[in-house]
């Protein structure tokens, strides 16, 4: 499964993952966009919403964007 994520890396909200009405993820995060530190946040997040290891979430595309597209492995 692919979803599309929308990255707030340095949020001041902290963690937090919130699904939109198009099916997409916006995942904030503390953790600023520096040597892929915001992107492994959106990973551990993104498994741990979904419900599956971290290690079944492959980033496919954006990783210096903040749209981003996630796959998903069952």
């Amino acid at each position: 499964m692919r979803i599309t994520v929308y990255l707030k890396p340095g949020s001041k909200r902290g963690d937090m993952v919130v699904e939109n009405a198009d099916g997409s993820l916006t995942i904030f995060t503390k953790e600023p966009a520096i040597d892929g530190r915001a992107n492994a946040a959106a990973i551990q997040l993104a498994a741990a919403h979904m419900g599956v290891a971290k290690t079944r979430v492959v980033l496919l595309r954006g990783r210096t964007a903040r749209r981003k597209v996630f796959e998903i492995s069952d």
